[in-house]
């Protein structure tokens, strides 16, 4: 019985001691506050398509609409580029997918890596809007090797802001269809042939699959 009690009483101390071994890992702040951002957006994104007053869709897809088809939120998704900007660059006229051209110009040039690859993509800001609502608007429009099978073929856009310093955040979680994929009456900037990423980028929207 004696003997019994000093196995026990050794495996307890044996399993204590290798506690120290074995600590449980858990999320950093910065990780679990990424990833909730992540979900508050693709929350966000739905109600808007839920609301009659902002949704794109028309009446017979927004009824019985719940959620878009987001890819799993993925912080390896979020990256922190370096920003060349570029005040030098000229305006330009950028086609859409009607007779309408917007006046946009290059802000930046955005270089990060993605996929153990190195990536670069223009980044513009719109002449056209004049409200004080954009002055720190910009926009990110990109093509990669999803389209046409698991997302939009003609690409997606990322919103962003303009940044204090000289790199910006860009979460390819945040990348949403144009809203002429889900209604025909909009129109839609095209995204120029150089901002095509040569990777999957398997996070934001989905295509929209109309049933």
């Amino acid at each position: 019985m004696k003997y019994l009690v000093l196995v026990v009483c050794s495996l307890m101390m044996a399993c204590k001691s290798d506690k120290k071994y074995h600590s449980e890992v858990k999320e950093s702040h910065a990780q679990s506050r990424l990833m909730q951002g992540i979900l508050d957006f693709q929350e966000d994104l739905n109600a808007s398509f839920k609301d009659p007053e902002t949704s794109p869709l028309p009446d017979r897809f927004r009824k019985d609409f719940e959620t878009l088809d987001f890819y799993p939120a993925d912080t390896t998704y979020v990256v922190t580029a370096v920003l060349e900007r570029t005040p030098n660059a000229l305006p330009f006229l950028m086609k859409t997918t009607t007779d309408e051209q917007r006046q946009e110009v290059v802000y930046g040039v955005a270089h990060f890596q993605l996929n153990r690859i190195q990536h670069q993509l223009e980044i513009y800001q719109s002449l056209d809007e004049t409200s004080d609502a954009y002055e720190d608007y910009l926009f990110l429009p990109f093509l990669d090797d999803t389209n046409g099978g698991e997302t939009y073929g003609g690409g997606r856009y990322i919103d962003l802001t303009v940044p204090k310093g000289d790199s910006i955040v860009i979460d390819f979680n945040r990348a949403y269809n144009p809203y002429c994929v889900y209604n025909k009456k909009y129109s839609c900037p095209l995204v120029p042939r150089q901002n095509y990423l040569r990777t999957s980028v398997k996070a934001g929207v989905k295509d929209f699959i109309k049933e």
